[in-house]
């Protein structure tokens, strides 16, 4: 008789990754399916990371590594978080991981316990919901309005704080929304922290150096909220280093002590290789990034003139990250030979399976009324894809 968890069992599945295999067996069986899914662009990891990581394998660096992380890495982090970030970190407080899923994952599992209020915004990247889920805690799910870019107000967090409030987590900038919180918003949410001390603010930023119009905010400017302030990045979207597997932490070193002894039975240190990939990706030039956003803000550019162009779509226009979160709520009801499309789950299937174009539906980030496209294909590949969308609309009646 099979036995399984009831921790397991109320965990469930990535949207993404469901949708980008459905993609791929569509693909395996000779269907020309445009995947615009994962949030992974088509850009290769810069030659000089790669050659780190080649002298890390010739230099025989391909044993266990510490579980904190390497060195010359926890020393590149904190640089990085002076440089570019302006905060003062030592090395006690950071800890390397295997991405920013697992730094997420660390944070919750050490943090929390049982039935510990999590204050999450909606819509959210579907594994905050699930990693939370998983520590036994609860989440608390704050909405925010399309008028307002779908990010939640000081103010509603205020009237959803308690006593058994022990985080509030704010992705910024957003997945899958690719808007960014203000400095002025996020002032107001710090200030809510401060005036709660037991509350942690757990602040992911992997998307910072993805943005189009300003400057990114980090929490981390506000420092009287250091104390009770966890910054999560990694190097996997500004570098193109998806699959390299390297995320880290920002904590209090009371955290980071509790994470690291959760990594160390768990995973123990990250990869070597990967390590050594990263020290170097931390010491580029912002010219390497700053070169893919002027390639990011083309295609952000020709993605909101066809958005606009579809009838009954809307949409706000994304200011950072390579996501767009439109709104395809007013065809639903509608049929095209033996489909009825009355959700996004359906809205996905349709355009993947008539369409052969795969979005990731909106159920998976809390809000059904949307579907999240990745503009991580060149325009001739996302010219070709809204050729296709505007068609499968247009045959629903």
């Amino acid at each position: 008789m099979k036995h399984l968890s009831e921790r397991i069992q109320r965990m469930s599945e990535s949207q993404t990754f469901a949708m980008s295999l459905l993609s791929k067996k569509l693909q395996d069986k000779g269907v020309d399916v445009i995947k615009l899914t994962l949030g992974e662009p088509d850009f290769k990891t810069p030659a000089h990371i790669k050659e780190a990581a080649k002298k890390a394998i010739d230099d025989d660096q391909t044993y266990y590594t510490p579980v904190q992380g390497n060195g010359d890495l926890i020393n590149a982090i904190v640089d990085k978080l002076k440089r570019e970030n302006n905060i003062e970190y030592n090395n006690n407080q950071i800890l390397v991981s295997n991405g920013a899923k697992h730094t997420i994952t660390n944070i919750f599992m050490t943090i929390i316990n049982e039935n510990d209020d999590v204050i999450i915004p909606v819509p959210y990247w579907g594994t905050y919901k699930e990693i939370v889920n998983l520590a036994h805690g609860t989440q608390i799910f704050i909405e925010g309005s399309f008028e307002n870019q779908y990010k939640i107000t000081a103010e509603q967090i205020q009237e959803n704080i308690s006593s058994n409030t022990r985080a509030i987590f704010i992705n910024s900038p957003s997945n899958p929304t690719g808007i960014s919180y203000t400095r002025e918003e996020m002032k107001k949410i710090a200030d809510i922290v401060k005036a709660n001390p037991k509350v942690m603010l757990v602040s992911d930023e992997i998307y910072e150096h993805l943005n189009f119009d300003a400057k990114h905010e980090s929490f981390a400017q506000f420092d009287y909220i250091k104390d009770q302030l966890i910054l999560v990045n990694g190097v996997s979207k500004a570098y193109a280093m998806t699959g390299w597997r390297i995320g880290y932490m920002a904590a209090p070193e009371w955290v980071i002590a509790a994470c690291k002894k959760l990594q160390g039975q768990t995973t123990s240190g990250a990869a070597s290789i990967s390590q050594k990939a990263a020290v170097a990706a931390l010491n580029t030039e912002s010219s390497i990034y700053e070169e893919r956003m002027e390639i990011l803000k083309k295609r952000r550019a020709f993605v909101v003139e066809e958005f606009g162009k579809i009838p009954n779509i809307r949409f706000n226009i994304p200011t950072a990250t390579f996501y767009i979160f439109p709104d395809f709520s007013a065809y639903y009801g509608k049929s095209f030979e033996d489909r009825t499309i009355n959700n996004s789950m359906d809205m996905s299937m349709y355009l993947l399976e008539v369409g052969h174009v795969g979005l990731v539906p909106g159920e998976g980030f809390g809000i059904d009324s949307c579907l999240r496209m990745s503009f991580i294909k060149d325009i001739e590949v996302l010219k070709e894809a809204f050729v296709r969308i505007k068609k499968a609309l247009a045959n629903l009646k």
